[in-house]
C-alpha cells in the first residue's frame, strides 16, 4: 500500500473532492437539497444512506462523493474505510464531519499485501494510486498515523509466508525496531537456549538450521520508570509437531506468530510515544517442526522457572515457549505484563474471529483494557482464570501437564498454564498480568480489514497502557 503518512494530510485549502456523509435518518433531507440530476445519480447507484454505501454525484464541472454512515457526528474507526477502498485516486476532504477516529480506517482501508504479486496479475491493486484525506484536525494526525502504521506492520508480518518470516526474520524485525528507537537487543539462539530457556529450545530444536529457535529480549527506557513487559508468541509455523495437524488446520499456521507481531507493533507505539516506562519486549521464536529430534508426547521438559512439564500434546506448544518468556519477564519485577498469543482454537469457538479473549488477574486492569477496546473499536471479551480448572493440568509424573485431558474450557486451561509462569513482585504480591488469546486474522474481508493478518487487541492494549502511564 502507499505509505501511511501520504494518506492523511493537514488541510491547507488545496483543491479536493468533497465527501458528504449521510445516514438513513438524514437521507431524505440531503436528497431534497440536490439537483434533479444528482438525485437521479443517487437513485441509479441505489444509495439510501446505509452503512458503507458509497456514491459519486456530478457537481458542476466536477463531482462529489457520498458515504453512508451510522452517525455523521460520531465516526467509528471504520466509517471511512469503504470510501477509501472504492473512491478513485485523488485528494478528498469531508464536507460535513470531522474524521477523528476514522482516519485509522481511511489508511487501513487502502492496505493491500501485494509484495508477491506482479502488476500483470494483481488486478490493478499494485499500481492503484492513493486516496488522500485532508483534515483540519492537525493535532490528531500523528496519533492515528502511528496506530495505523503499527497495524500495517502487524499485518505485513502475519501475511508473510513462513519461509520468509521464520525466527531469523522475526529477529531482524526486532533489530530494526531496536535501531529505530535506540533500544538494546539481546538474542539467545539455537542450542544456547537449552540452559536458560529449555522449553523454547525443546519446541524449536526440530526446525532446519536457518529456522533455529531464539529468544529476543529488547529493553528500552529509563530504568527508574515502572517496568512494563510485553511478550509475544512467535511460532513462525506450526505443523503441530508429532501430534501433526490435518492439512485444513495447518493451512493458516503462518499466522501462529501473530502474538509476536502484536507485541512488536505495541512496543513500537510505546517507544514512539516515549512513554515513561522501562520496556522489556520478549519474543520467543520457533518453528514447531517434525524431525528425528522433535519433542514427543510423554516427554518431560525442564523450564526456566524450575517446574517440570509433561507433554500431553505437541500441538500445545505456544504455551510452552511463552512459559519461559513469562518467567524471564517476571524476573524484572514488572508493574505489568501483557502477552499476546494465537493460543487456542477454543477461544475462537467461544468468541469467533473478531473478539480476542482477554484474561487478567485483576478486575480493575481487565476493565481498563476492555474499556479501551470499546472506546477504540477494538473490543475484547474477558474469559475466566477459573481456579477449579487447574486440576485439568495435573500430571502423575511431573509438576504439570501442558494440556488438559478433554476439550472443556480450553482457553481458560491454557491461560491457567501461563499463570503458573507469571510470578510475584518483590513484595510478594502477584504481578499484574493481561493475556490476549487473539486470532490475528480476518477470514472474511470487511471495510478497513482486508482478508489476512489483523490486529485484535493491539489498539485496546495501546490505549489502556498509554492511559496507565501518562505523564
Amino acid at each position: 500500500m502507499s505509505e501511511a503518512k501520504a494518506l492523511i494530510r493537514p488541510d491547507r485549502g488545496e483543491p479536493a473532492v468533497a465527501i458528504h456523509l449521510v445516514n438513513k435518518d438524514g437521507f431524505e433531507a440531503f436528497a431534497k437539497a440536490l439537483s434533479p440530476v444528482q438525485r437521479a445519480a443517487l437513485a441509479a447507484q441505489k444509495f439510501e444512506g446505509g452503512g458503507y454505501q458509497t456514491a459519486i454525484l456530478p457537481d458542476g464541472d466536477g463531482w462529489l462523493a457520498v458515504g453512508g454512515v451510522a452517525n455523521p457526528e460520531s465516526l467509528s474507526a471504520w466509517c471511512l474505510a469503504k470510501l477509501a477502498e472504492e473512491l478513485p485516486e485523488g485528494t478528498y476532504r469531508l464536507a460535513n464531519a470531522e474524521a477523528g477516529a476514522a482516519m485509522f480506517g481511511w489508511i487501513t482501508g487502502q492496505y493491500r499485501f501485494a509484495r508477491y504479486k506482479s502488476e500483470d496479475n494483481a488486478g490493478g491493486r499494485v499500481a492503484q494510486g492513493p486516496r488522500v484525506l485532508l483534515t483540519g484536525q492537525v493535532g490528531q494526525i500523528d496519533g492515528y498515523l502511528a496506530e495505523a502504521e503499527a497495524e500495517v506492520l502487524l499485518r505485513d508480518l502475519v501475511n508473510a509466508p513462513p519461509e520468509d518470516m521464520g525466527p531469523a526474520a522475526l529477529e531482524a524485525e526486532c533489530e530494526k525496531l531496536a535501531k529505530a528507537h535506540k533500544a538494546e537487543l539481546t538474542v539467545v539462539r539455537g542450542d544456547a537456549l537449552e540452559q536458560d530457556y529449555p522449553m523454547v529450545h525443546a519446541v524449536g530444536r526440530a526446525a532446519a538450521r536457518h529456522h533455529a529457535p531464539r529468544l529476543m529480549h529488547l529493553t528500552w527506557g529509563d530504568p527508574s520508570h515502572p517496568v512494563l513487559a510485553v511478550v509475544g508468541k512467535g511460532v513462525c509455523f506450526d505443523s503441530g509437531g508429532l501430534d501433526i495437524k490435518p492439512a485444513s488446520g495447518m493451512r493458516l499456521m503462518k499466522k501462529d506468530m501473530g502474538g509476536a507481531a502484536h507485541a512488536l507493533a505495541l512496543a513500537g507505539l510505546i517507544m514512539g510515544a516515549r512513554l515513561k516506562v522501562r520496556l522489556h519486549l520478549l519474543i520467543p521464536a520457533v518453528e514447531n517442526a517434525i524431525s528425528g529430534n522433535a519433542f514427543r508426547p510423554g516427554d518431560i521438559l525442564k523450564t526456566r522457572k524450575g517446574l517440570s512439564v509433561e507433554i500431553d500434546n505437541t500441538d500445545a506448544e505456544g504455551r510452552l515457549i511463552l512459559g519461559d518468556a513469562l518467567t524471564r519477564a517476571s524476573e524484572e519485577n514488572p508493574d505489568l505484563i501483557v502477552d499476546f498469543a494465537t493460543l487456542t482454537g477454543a477461544a475462537r469457538v467461544a468468541l469467533g474471529p473478531d473478539l480476542p479473549a482477554l484474561f487478567a488477574r485483576r478486575d480493575e486492569t481487565a476493565e481498563a483494557f476492555l474499556a479501551a477496546g470499546r472506546a477504540n473499536d477494538d473490543p475484547a471479551w474477558r474469559l475466566p482464570l477459573h481456579e477449579a480448572y487447574r486440576e485439568y493440568l495435573a500430571s502423575d509424573v511431573a509438576d504439570m501437564a501442558n494440556s488438559g485431558p478433554g476439550p472443556f474450557a480450553g482457553a481458560s486451561v491454557a491461560g491457567l498454564f501461563l499463570d503458573r509462569f507469571v510470578g510475584a513482585k518483590e513484595d510478594g504480591t502477584p504481578i499484574d498480568w493481561v493475556h490476549f488469546d487473539t486470532f490475528a486474522w480476518t477470514p472474511a474481508p470487511k471495510p478497513g480489514r482486508a482478508r489476512g493478518g489483523r490486529g485484535l487487541g493491539l489498539r485496546a492494549s495501546w490505549h489502556a497502557i498509554r492511559a496507565r502511564y501518562a505523564a
